[in-house]
């Protein structure tokens, strides 16, 4: 079955961490809206850029997407 971004974003959470792809994946999973079912580079991108304030930079969204795509 294919792991959807959202549950490959959740394997890279650590409280703990500032790194930026922890930190990512930390507020991702605060935000109640995060689309958790998408597997759509262009539909995720597009969400994170209108609603994800917490994201500084959406080179990290691009870092994660590699590593998905490279998991798949």
């Amino acid at each position: 079955m294919l792991k959807t971004f959202y549950q490959f974003l959740m394997t890279k959470r650590n409280p703990g961490s500032s790194e930026p792809i922890a930190e990512f994946a930390n507020n991702a999973f605060y935000d109640q809206s995060f689309p958790k079912q998408l597997t759509d580079f262009d539909a995720l991108s597009k969400y994170l850029e209108e609603n994800a304030d917490y994201l500084p930079s959406m080179e990290i969204f691009d870092d994660v997407w590699k590593q998905y795509e490279e998991d798949m």
